[in-house]
């Protein structure tokens, strides 16, 4: 029973709400949605799969992330139910 136990935590999925501002919201054309992920899923790999599917024109390496209205790391874990935001510089004058 336990290899069931892991094959069952190895496919486990969690859902992400992800919110898109600015450039990324015209690109994915839309400003929020909710993804299913594997539940190992890093916000660096969760970037990657969006930028897949929307074809986003910024690399990750020109944006912040915050994760439930807290500005986060790229490296920081991501957990079932999380709301991620991806932040493209604000041009200021």
């Amino acid at each position: 029973m336990s290899n069931t136990a892991v094959a069952t935590n190895t496919n486990a999925t969690m859902t992400i709400k992800v919110l898109y501002f600015a450039s990324l919201a015209d690109e994915a054309n839309c400003q929020q949605e909710t993804v299913t992920v594997q539940q190992s899923t890093s916000l660096i790999e969760l970037y990657e799969q969006l930028c897949q599917k929307h074809r986003f024109s910024r690399p990750q390496s020109e944006l912040r992330v915050a994760i439930n209205d807290y500005f986060a790391k790229w490296t920081d874990a991501i957990s079932d139910g999380d709301s991620v935001v991806f932040i493209t510089p604000v041009a200021g004058g």
